[in-house]
């Protein structure tokens, strides 16, 4: 796999993107206010009140000192020892102290629930989102990049975003009551305190919108190490990785792209740390050259010794905010380009699907394809190419084509997943775009060949194919009845509740076929679908199971649209008409006697694999 350096963005780029990137803080602030606002409320009184009282600290410490000095001064002179107003002053400090450390406390707690809160809430907004997308965008591998770095950053930085900005009040109520108090010794001593922490803030804002490059740079290596991880520990591969010993290869592979991917944090940890280092040494000049300065102040009895150990605690506390108050602005910085990804995937737009028509205006029309043509998204060649078809409602229609020729595209069109780049597609005489989708979907049964196992119990594997009655346990038995599954499916421990699958405990495995008639199953739970789809539904199965399905299957579709793809031809010659599909194009098409005749592409792959059983 080639790797290159992301580009380091221009700093001038870094820049201008600064302060326009923080568009998303205001929809952060409004998202944990709308999760929980009395909680943000209590947040930001305990933020005012832990940023005020530092400070009241430092001047009720300044007081104990000069009153201590003053108590024993009093004590040598004239022998009387007074410690009421040291004793009053000690209880107040400690009175600050423990309030500080209240509101720390509480500001802890209220994140702690905010988190889980609003952890919550956007995992259900991507989830959200996800089930309004397109079978398109979940195909195109940018797009599901996107739909990771939601998922993976951007869920925890709103409450990150969130606490920085209290975080940064709370530092700037500090320091601007530390500012009132140094001013009194020189308005210089607050501008250095101030402008000493620029240097590394500068470093850090530049380096942060680099992590974020790299970030999104990287994207699909990350992918591929998920997808390995995947692959090495999860049950269903499992088999294959032991037999074919492809442990060791997929363990290689993923060291790999973590020496690729390290490298690259490894070259920015190094920069962005020397670089904050160097920078922070001119920062720490300047304070510590402060720091003289008030020490000279007081030998030449300018300020008092508690004044001196007030203003050097203001020092290093306003140190401290002001680099606080630096990084929760970088940080700040960071979120809010990790929101972006959020919002950038929250923003995108979608197929509204307006009330369409629940009822064509020829309901004895059926299906018909006009010059039907698509092409994938990124495909050079179309999967489909000016298809006509014509199903009237009753009739049966077979699709017969080796792999990849556009059997399944054909099906993905008619329940409109995808929608035809040219031509239209008609239900009883209206276009499907205008149809009202779940209408649509209601009216057709489908069963893909790729179709998912859930880790449900066995009825709900069933009822998903009919949301409205996914528990109705009755339909569930009607629909198992259909789709043959009923008999194995009383022999299973806890019948119809049996818990399917190894991820939870008592989960039972099925056999391909029996899988195979559960996913036919669910495409009778729709009671209302007059079209039912089968893509190799029996692919699993024996030719004996096989022909009794199809039997059963002919019978329970006789006033129905029955679409079937299958490789077995004893089945495919059953359907009242077969198209051959060969590149996307219609080459054939007729009843299974009509096409023998015709001694074309049908009728020589019949005789192969005729010649087969033999």
């Amino acid at each position: 796999m080639a790797h290159r350096t992301p580009p380091g963005p221009p700093l001038e780029a870094t820049t201008r993107g600064f302060f326009g990137v923080f568009r998303y803080s205001r929809r952060a602030i409004e998202l944990v206010w709308v999760t929980n606002g009395r909680l943000t409320v209590f947040l930001a009184l305990l933020t005012l009140v832990a940023g005020v009282l530092p400070a009241a600290m430092a001047y009720v410490g300044a007081l104990i000192i000069d009153a201590v000095l003053a108590a024993t001064q009093l004590a040598k002179d004239t022998g009387v020892v007074s410690l009421t107003r040291v004793f009053t002053l000690v209880a107040v400090e400690a009175l600050i102290v423990a309030t500080i450390t209240g509101a720390q406390r509480g500001i802890s707690l209220c994140q702690a629930l905010l988190r889980a809160q609003l952890g919550q809430r956007v995992n259900v907004m991507i989830l959200e989102k996800a089930v309004t997308l397109e079978l398109a965008q979940f195909e195109d591998s940018e797009f599901y990049d996107k739909l990771t770095r939601a998922r993976r950053e951007a869920s925890s930085r709103p409450l990150s975003l969130v606490n920085r900005t209290f975080g940064l009040g709370q530092n700037l109520i500090s320091l601007i009551s530390y500012g009132a108090l140094l001013v009194q010794f020189s308005p210089w001593a607050v501008l250095i305190l101030v402008v000493a922490g620029l240097p590394s803030f500068v470093a850090e804002t530049r380096f942060s919108g680099e992590a974020f490059t790299l970030f999104r740079w990287r994207s699909p290596e990350t992918r591929m190490q998920i997808y390995l991880e995947t692959v090495i520990a999860r049950e269903d591969n499992v088999k294959e990785v032991k037999l074919f010993g492809l442990g060791p290869l997929l363990l290689q592979r993923y060291r790999e792209i973590f020496k690729r991917l390290y490298k690259a944090d490894r070259a920015l940890a190094i920069r962005r740390d020397g670089w904050g280092f160097v920078l922070g040494l001119i920062g720490t000049a300047a304070l510590y050259g402060a720091y003289a300065w008030i020490a000279f102040a007081t030998v030449v009895s300018r300020i008092t010794l508690g004044q001196m150990t007030m203003y050097l605690m203001l020092f290093r506390q306003g140190q401290s905010a002001v680099s606080a108050i630096l990084s929760a602005i970088g940080g700040m910085y960071e979120d809010n380009l990790y929101l972006s990804t959020l919002y950038e995937y929250l923003e995108t737009p979608v197929t509204k699907s307006d009330a369409g028509i629940k009822k064509g205006p020829q309901a004895d029309d059926g299906i018909r394809f006009e010059k039907v043509s698509f092409t994938y998204p990124g495909a050079s060649q179309p999967a489909l190419k000016e298809v006509d078809l014509h199903i009237h409602p009753g009739e049966s229609l077979a699709l017969v084509g080796e792999n990849g020729s556009g059997k399944t595209t054909l099906i993905k069109l008619l329940t409109r997943l995808y929608l035809p780049d040219e031509g239209r597609i008609l239900l009883d005489g209206m276009d499907l775009k205008d149809w009202d989708e779940e209408t649509l979907r209601q009216r057709i049964g489908v069963i893909f060949q790729d179709f998912s196992r859930y880790q449900f119990l066995v009825g709900e594997n069933i009822g998903v194919g009919d949301v409205h009655e996914f528990e109705d346990e009755l339909r569930w038995k009607e629909a198992a009845d259909k789709g043959m599954a009923d008999d194995f499916i009383e022999d299973l421990p806890s019948g119809y509740q049996t818990q399917l699958g190894k991820w939870f405990k008592d989960g039972q495995e099925l056999s391909g076929g029996q899988w195979q008639k559960i996913a036919l199953s669910r495409a009778f739970m729709r009671t209302d679908a007059d079209i039912l789809v089968l893509d190799e539904p029996t692919a699993a199965m024996d030719a004996a199971a096989e022909a009794r399905i199809f039997e059963h299957f002919r019978k329970l579709t006789q006033n129905r649209i029955a679409i079937l793809i299958s490789h077995r031809f004893s089945t495919v010659r059953m359907a009242s008409q077969i198209i051959v599909i060969e590149n996307g194009r219609v080459i054939e098409r007729g009843s299974h006697e009509e096409l023998m005749e015709l001694n074309g592409h049908y009728a020589n792959l019949f005789s192969l694999q005729a010649a087969g059983y033999k």
